[in-house]
């Protein structure tokens, strides 16, 4: 029998879980199942941020009507954070996962900057998927992921259970994917099978095995290994969907590169398309 220090998720310690509030409707937090059975899968410590949106009051004479309807909201919005809260205590004490939530009410920029400090504390972030770059839910992303100094697991809709059984590294030689992979070894060394996928064009992958000179480094890890390297399909996003679809993978790794556009910074293309359309959770880090 492995002792808890020797099994592969032993070094994911605590697990942070970000919701936030939007009164956009009911919408189901893959990312809350997701982070509990992941919690309890790794025996690690679970803290759920359950935030609501909070709108500010006009604060001008006159307005005192609408004021009156956005603090009624702001209500409406924090009493379903609470609830939301007290509903993850539930479960998580029910599969035995010690859990921490907190229900802040928050402007959107203090939002972004409370749950990007609270993601250093912890070896991981879960949230989930916004399909479209404009949602506010993306901004917060971005700013936990290029902020926080630690790993984001972005979860799409409807994967509501942990399981990283057949893995994909997406490998281009840089700085962010080596991290990527480097960060998400505790989730390598526990998968079945893993496939290092390199794509590029179909001239340099004749010359080079792109992917074949980080294997033995995860090979060295105790990860089973192998190197499935690929000419461009469409384009890189499309390429790698492809692959992770004939692999049968429960999870991507890949590094988040950004870049600057009016002085802001946003993911690159491909993690663009792979966040706008992904069918498994995308290991990023940065």
């Amino acid at each position: 029998m492995l002792l808890p220090s020797s099994l592969p998720l032993a070094g994911i310690r605590d697990i942070l879980v970000g919701i936030t509030e939007e009164g956009c409707g009911d919408e189901t937090a893959a990312s809350l199942g997701y982070g509990l059975t992941l919690a309890r899968d790794a025996g690690a410590h679970l803290t759920v941020q359950s935030a609501a949106l909070r709108f500010m009051a006009t604060g001008l004479p006159l307005c005192g009507f609408a004021d009156e309807i956005i603090g009624a909201e702001n209500g409406r919005l924090a009493a379903l954070a609470r609830h939301a809260a007290e509903r993850v205590a539930g479960n998580a004490a029910g599969a035995g996962v010690t859990c921490t939530t907190e229900a802040p009410s928050l402007p959107y920029h203090e939002l972004i900057a409370r749950l990007s400090a609270r993601a250093r504390l912890h070896d991981l972030t879960v949230l989930d998927a916004e399909p479209s770059a404009a949602m506010p839910d993306r901004d917060l992303m971005e700013g936990v992921l290029f902020e926080s100094g630690r790993p984001v697991i972005v979860v799409p809709p409807g994967w509501d259970t942990f399981r990283a059984r057949r893995i994909v590294v997406a490998w281009d030689g840089g700085a962010q994917a080596a991290r990527a992979a480097n960060d998400a070894l505790p989730f390598l060394r526990g998968a079945e099978a893993v496939a290092v996928v390199c794509v590029d064009e179909t001239e340099r992958l004749l010359s080079t095995v792109p992917g074949a000179e980080f294997a033995p480094h995860l090979a060295r890890h105790g990860v089973e290994v192998t190197v499935d390297d690929r000419p461009v399909e469409v384009d890189v996003a499309e390429t790698l969907r492809r692959a992770t679809k004939r692999f049968g993978a429960d999870m991507v790794v890949m590094g988040a590169y950004r870049h600057s556009l009016m002085r802001e910074w946003f993911l690159g293309g491909a993690t663009q398309s792979l966040l706008a359309q992904s069918a498994v959770p995308l290991f990023l880090a940065h």
